[in-house]
């Protein structure tokens, strides 16, 4: 597996993806709000342990068909896009990255995970 499996910026596609989920569980206003800092934001790293410990979501099944897809692009050296995250009112909700962050799992918890956090 290469040093480096991870995109260095989200990709543009992300950000729609993001507002989608987001648009769920939040006003409109505050989505975009959400989304225009996730943009400016710094990417950081962070284990996909502690991530997902963080967001209180289950690691999804290793043959999940999206953790799948995810884990074969690892195989094949095609690096994937950094964790959208989003701390509100105590919880942290993955915006965008949901699979990726359970497949990099499978390859190790103490994986270092880039991420963009508001």
């Amino acid at each position: 597996m290469k040093k480096n499996i991870w995109l260095k910026d989200p990709e543009e596609h992300d950000y729609p993806a993001a507002q989608d989920y987001l648009e769920l569980l939040l006003d409109p206003v505050t989505v975009k709000k959400f989304v225009a800092q996730l943009k400016k934001a710094v990417t950081i790293q962070k284990k996909s342990k502690d991530i997902l410990r963080a967001s209180k979501l289950p690691l999804l099944p290793q043959d999940n068909i999206h953790v799948q897809e995810n884990l074969k692009k690892f195989k094949k050296q095609k690096k994937l896009s950094p964790i959208l995250l989003v701390r509100y009112e105590a919880t942290l909700i993955i915006a965008d990255g949901y699979h990726r962050l359970c497949a990099s799992y499978y390859l190790t918890e103490d994986l270092e995970v880039p991420c963009r956090l508001v």
